[in-house]
């Protein structure tokens, strides 16, 4: 069966020019200093599973090098039961990311945002009711996940 002239294309969304991406570890600017650790891992993940991108430590030749910076780490209270303990908690990170390429410098992924360094700004909601037996631990965990797969994403090229 042929789908050629329907406009549809089974080829990948990826850059074909580009074969090894270094992810060296996101900074941030949290009390937590984890989170850049934890969100470079979950990317490395998204990126083995989802790109055809092969990884390289530093000191390794790359053809990319994807930066991040985790700008915001936010916990807050939603709703409270009526003796004000927290009932359900909403966990938000904030990310900026920069893709470009290691000889020309060229950038390939970059969002020009009115404050801060230029970038690409994504940001990550994650909702947790400590009464129904959820933790802090798992929203993270679920805010870190969705905002590596935002991050991946933005290496996909443009249709």
């Amino acid at each position: 069966m042929s789908l050629s002239g329907c406009g549809y294309s089974f080829d990948t969304s990826f850059d074909r020019r580009v074969r090894t991406v270094h992810v060296p570890t996101f900074t941030s600017d949290s009390f937590r200093p984890d989170f850049g650790e934890r969100l470079t891992e979950a990317v490395h993940r998204q990126i083995q599973m989802r790109t055809p991108y092969r990884l390289v430590t530093a000191g390794q030749p790359a053809d990319t090098r994807l930066v991040g910076h985790v700008s915001q780490v936010q916990k807050s209270v939603i709703s409270e039961t009526r003796y004000d303990d927290p009932r359900e908690l909403q966990m938000l990170l904030a990310v900026t990311i920069r893709w470009e390429e290691v000889r020309t410098g060229r950038v390939l992924s970059e969002s020009i945002v009115p404050i801060g360094p230029p970038g690409t700004d994504l940001v990550s909601l994650a909702n947790f009711a400590p009464e129904l037996g959820q933790s802090r631990a798992t929203a993270e965990q679920q805010a870190l996940d969705d905002l590596a797969r935002q991050v991946v994403a933005q290496m996909e090229t443009a249709w």
